[in-house]
């Protein structure tokens, strides 16, 4: 029998949506980073003028707005699990706030969302500026400003690295609750090293198949 109270309800909703569009968001993070990059680099100069202003244009936008959306609705959840209690109106739910203080499912909440908030404020104030200046001077063929590339290349890689232990942060929450200074010092580890990882593989594969 499906739930019929609202508060369930709108929480399915919003998580779905919350994961579509990180989805939508990382999916286009690590295509840039793990497969375009490399890609980029053997293409010649007249290919480039012709396809990447096309490319990422249509890709750019699905990766912002793949990041607003998850940014708004992880706020959302947040609000309604962490700072709402039915019954009791908005402030620390017992999801939040325990008898000894905060717990570690909230701990963990956190972790992920600084991650999640700076990678989204690298999107929309620091790589999405800099492609909106980089675009049309590649498309017709003037000069570019060698620092944008540059920046933008340099958030989007931050954003990368800290997806791995941002999404520790996102699951453990929900499936894994107990948090120490060890679990939180390995989470973030495993999550860096599984992108260094990926970049090193990044530039092998392909070359044969």
């Amino acid at each position: 029998m499906a739930l019929s109270d609202l508060f369930s309800n709108v929480h399915l909703l919003l998580r779905w949506i919350h994961v579509f569009a990180g989805i939508v968001w990382i999916g286009h993070l690590y295509f840039f980073n793990f497969v375009n990059i490399p890609f980029q680099g053997t293409i010649a100069a007249d290919v480039k003028k012709t396809v990447n202003p096309q490319l990422m244009a249509r890709a750019l936008w699905w990766f912002r707005w793949g990041a607003m959306v998850t940014f708004l609705a992880g706020l959302l959840l947040f609000t309604q699990l962490y700072m709402y209690g039915a019954g009791d109106g908005f402030g620390p739910s017992e999801l939040f706030m325990g008898a000894d203080g905060i717990t570690g499912r909230a701990i963990w909440i956190l972790m992920g969302m600084v991650f999640g908030t700076i990678m989204w404020f690298n999107v929309w104030f620091i790589i999405w500026p800099a492609q909106q200046k980089i675009l049309p001077a590649v498309r017709d063929g003037s000069a570019v400003d060698p620092a944008l590339p540059k920046r933008a290349a340099m958030a989007s890689r931050v954003n990368t690295y800290l997806s791995g232990p941002m999404l520790f942060g996102m699951l453990a929450a929900n499936h894994y609750g107990g948090v120490n200074t060890i679990t939180l010092v390995v989470a973030t580890a495993l999550g860096l090293f599984a992108i260094w990882w990926s970049y090193k593989t990044a530039s092998k594969v392909g070359k044969s198949v």
